[in-house]
């Protein structure tokens, strides 16, 4: 029996058989003596035949993670596809076929080029651009290769393990047959892992270089996605522990489950709102499903995204319109724009910067380029007759910021009304408390609008100065941090000696083991992924405040 530790990705049992995944075609294995050709008219048709096959497969996985995980998650997807066509990569391909190299070591070598040159790069968004550029120059490989399905393993209750897996790869495993998968890199913040956690799949990262190498195919083996604990022919014993581990999880989710329809009402009768956190209308249907009480987090940026230029006033209007309508009057939380930091688009052109999670972004950018806020305000404004509409300012850390915030909508109420266009004069205005600054002058920002919202996971990366992009630092992530739990606290305080309401949205609201610290210090709303609302529910009923 062997025993590994790594990190759990999503916290379930899976029991099954080691599958051990290799890449049969990778940047890494094309060789210069692969490389000569008579014929670049052949290669440069062979290149662009493999990209459109690509970008087919892509579009197919994209379609199947919007339906499985939501758009947000889904989105790699897209970014893949637009690498596939970028510019500056295609020019390097075709550099090298017009020297003789053919199409593989062409591509091959594109694609270590443009990946190293990321992974060399101090941004940490740069940096995941790095393994985007690997997993798309791969893909173009395998379709030069012919062999798109050549990792698929044959039989059932497979957990696949594997040095790391792209999300591509990640999204195309076989649900029916795969139970689980375990690699041997990669960080909690990645791709792959929040992929992991949105499909539901037991998984645990981080196992080590020398991991695969002491696997064999086909053992029985045991993953613990909770604890991060693989066991390779785990004995009777160790199994029948394993066995009825995993039975008490099925027992469980069966019993949250039982939860669908009922309030959310503590033991001591206490209502706390349970709302879902979205980043596209696609993701609505997933949050009433749920039986999501409101959408506590709507992520307009996702609007802005994968796209050449500013979306119009109309396209947002009817896009909140649509999402408004579908939650028939219950709250809708839409975040304004919140561009910047890991989220950008090319045509911002926002300036380069030594440290973008620290510079313009989110509402700096919407205050110093205020035609494109008031254009989202306008639509959003112009959709709140139809639901119930609440605005919500990403990274404030000032009363000024606050006060011209307050001041813009002012002014795009008063264009509304001068061209006799309805609004909602009650819509709430609020603030996600995401900076230490914000938490610390919470009294101060409570006076200036109708409720706050605690980003957590921004919260928590500010406060401890740990990025949390950066898997060296995982273990610095103590989800129970005092510092940041002090300024949760003193938020929640702030808020209702004001007589405002105080959220939760970031990943610390689906956490149920800190559901009750959160209610016994006041928070009125905890806004999580879909597939959470059940469990934070469960708990929620299961909870009496102290004192």
């Amino acid at each position: 029996m062997l025993r590994f530790i790594g990190k759990g990705v999503y916290p379930a049992v899976a029991i099954g058989r080691i599958s051990v995944t290799k890449k049969s075609t990778a940047i890494s294995q094309i060789q210069p003596s692969d490389k000569k050709t008579d014929n670049y008219s052949d290669e440069l048709k062979r290149f662009e035949k493999a990209k459109e096959t690509a970008v087919g497969q892509l579009k197919r996985i994209y379609e199947k993670a919007v339906s499985e995980t939501g758009e947000e998650a889904a989105g790699i997807f897209d970014i893949h596809m637009m690498l596939i066509e970028d510019e500056d990569f295609n020019e390097a391909v075709l550099g090298m076929l017009e020297e003789g190299y053919n199409a593989e070591y062409s591509v091959a070598n594109a694609g270590r080029i443009f990946s190293d040159s990321f992974a060399a790069m101090d941004d940490d968004y740069m940096k995941e651009r790095s393994a985007d550029i690997r997993d798309i120059s791969d893909r173009i490989l395998s379709c030069l290769s012919g062999n798109e399905n050549s990792n698929e393993a044959d039989g059932d209750n497979l957990i696949i393990c594997a040095d790391d897996l792209t999300p591509s790869e990640t999204m195309s495993i076989d649900r029916s047959r795969v139970v689980a998968f375990v690699t041997a890199y990669g960080s909690a913040n990645s791709h792959t892992a929040i992929l992991a956690r949105s499909m539901g799949i037991p998984a645990i990262i981080g196992m080590g270089e020398d991991f695969i190498s002491q696997l064999s195919e086909g053992d029985s083996a045991v993953v613990d996605g909770e604890t991060g604990e693989l066991i390779i022919v785990p004995d009777e014993k160790t199994l029948e522990a394993f066995i009825k581990k995993q039975n008490r999880q099925k027992a469980e989710k069966a019993l949250i489950e039982e939860n669908r329809g009922k309030e959310n009402i503590t033991l001591d009768g206490r209502r706390i709102d349970i709302f879902a956190n979205i980043g596209s209308i696609d993701n609505v249907k997933s949050a009433i499903e749920n039986d999501a009480g409101g959408i506590g987090l709507f992520r307009s940026e996702f609007i802005y995204l994968d796209r050449d230029s500013y979306p119009s006033e109309e396209e947002q209007f009817n896009i909140y319109k649509k999402v408004l309508s579908m939650m028939e009057n219950k709250k809708v939380v839409i975040r304004t724009l919140d561009i910047g930091a890991d989220k950008n688009a090319e045509y911002f052109d926002i300036p380069k910067e030594e440290n973008p999670a620290l510079g313009l972004r989110a509402i700096r950018l919407c205050l110093a380029r205020p035609e494109i806020f008031e254009t989202q305000l306008r639509a959003l404004f112009r959709a709140s007759v139809y639901g119930n509409l609440a605005v919500m300012f990403p990274m404030i850390s000032s009363e000024n910021e606050l006060i011209r915030v307050r001041e813009i909508c002012d002014k795009v109420k008063n264009q509304l009304k001068a061209e006799n266009i309805p609004y909602d004069e009650n819509t709430e205005i609020g603030i996600m408390v995401e900076t230490p600054a914000a938490a610390v002058i919470s009294d101060k920002l409570a006076k200036l609008c109708d409720f706050f919202s605690i980003g957590t996971n921004d919260l928590t990366q500010y406060t401890t100065a740990c990025d949390r992009q950066n898997p060296y630092l995982d273990k610095y992530s103590d989800t129970e941090n005092t510092a940041v739990l002090r300024l949760i606290e003193y938020t929640a305080k702030s808020a209702h000696e004001n007589g405002i309401w105080v959220g939760i949205c970031g990943e610390l609201a689906a956490d149920t083991s800190l559901t009750e610290k959160f209610i016994n210090i006041g928070i009125d709303e905890l806004s999580v992924t879909p597939s959470f609302i059940l469990k934070v529910r469960d708990k929620v009923r299961r909870t009496k405040k102290e004192g």
